[in-house]
């Protein structure tokens, strides 16, 4: 059955060690969401504090209303996918499956038959008598899903489940995994530091850092509208220019940057801007163009980068170093003066610190 999971101020200490500190967060029934964040951060702990691997200093845990708390690892009934797969070498990738419902007690021919089926689903019927040592790394991933599906879990956890492929068999295995989820409605916490895996498999993300999170939103929203510089930079905006507004005009407002220039900016577009703001960007947000007229910041640009559909540049300004993208069709020498115009599809607006 689909169950919610809350989890209110958690804390956990590592010796004198703040790992954790007040996290709360709920994952409604069926969600799949990702912890997402650079090592350290306190990700693994949360899905080890969940699992019942570790016990928290405060907070609690509870999964469709039961206390998790204090619950131990083996009475939680939660589905493990771990980065290493965990497989028995001695067994075959039948028995491998069929060792969860062997442990609560399930007959051998309905366990058999729930295993069968779970490799079924993950295209690995073919193979149920080898042992993991004769499969490939896609192989044994997708037998460890099997071994976790196949309990019918209330609450299903990842732990860098595909750090361990290639490139393209990750790709393929993060659909998979997404697949199977949403078929199964089975509610998920999936921990990784890859940001593209994190955005592309979760209905929701929450991005950690020194033991909180610092945002937790959409894929779409932590992309497009990140809430704080943190986030802005972890998800790629380069640029971080500090402004103050200097006149408004209904949703227009007229700011001023580093330098003293004055830029146009639309609160339609970029949404409330208070009077003092970070104006965040990517290279993509700031267009170089070699007019003297432009409405942009004035910038000496330096190195020029190829990147295939533009040429990037790092920029000298008097808001610090900027990174801008130009057209190929008008490169532009380094040491030559330009403007960087924002692109205010590619911006966001940030309180200041």
């Amino acid at each position: 059955m689909t169950q919610a999971l809350s989890i209110e101020n958690l804390t956990a200490h590592y010796g004198t060690t703040k790992v954790l500190e007040d996290l709360t967060m709920h994952i409604a029934a069926g969600e799949l969401v990702s912890l997402l964040g650079a090592s350290g951060c306190g990700k693994t702990t949360t899905l080890r504090l969940i699992a019942g691997f570790l016990d928290p200093t405060a907070g609690k845990i509870t999964l469709g209303g039961r206390d998790l708390t204090r619950l131990p690892a083996y009475k939680r009934d939660i589905g493990l996918v771990f980065q290493n797969y965990a497989l028995f070498p001695h067994l075959s990738v039948r028995d491998n499956v069929a060792f969860g419902p062997k442990q609560r007690g399930v007959s051998v021919t309905e366990r058999e038959r729930r295993a069968d089926a779970m490799l079924q689903r993950v295209g690995l019927e073919g193979l149920a008598d080898r042992l993991p040592a004769a499969l490939s790394g896609g192989q044994k991933q997708r037998v460890a899903l099997a071994r976790a599906l196949v309990i019918e879990p209330p609450l299903l956890m990842f732990d860098e489940p595909l750090s361990n492929l290639d490139a393209k068999l990750r790709v393929d295995m993060r659909v998979e995994i997404r697949q199977l989820q949403r078929a199964n409605g089975t509610t998920s916490v999936y921990v990784t530091h890859d940001q593209e895996e994190a955005f592309s498999i979760s209905d929701r993300v929450a991005i950690m850092n020194a033991g909180r999170i610092m945002q937790f939103d959409t894929p779409e929203k932590l992309y497009q509208r990140p809430e704080n510089a943190f986030v802005a930079r972890f998800v790629g905006f380069e640029n971080l220019i500090p402004m103050r507004v200097t006149a408004r005009d209904g949703r227009k407002v007229t700011a001023e940057a580093p330098g003293g220039t004055l830029l146009a900016l639309d609160e339609q577009r970029l949404g409330p801007i208070p009077d003092r703001f970070v104006l965040a960007t990517r290279a993509d947000g700031l267009e170089v163009s070699a007019d003297p007229a432009a409405p942009g910041l004035p910038a000496t640009l330096g190195l020029r980068t190829y990147l295939g559909r533009a040429y990037q540049y790092q920029c000298d300004t008097a808001a610090g170093g900027l990174i801008a993208n130009g057209a190929l069709s008008a490169p532009l020498a380094s040491g030559a003066s330009a403007r960087l115009v924002p692109v205010l599809d590619q911006c966001c607006v940030l309180k200041s610190e």
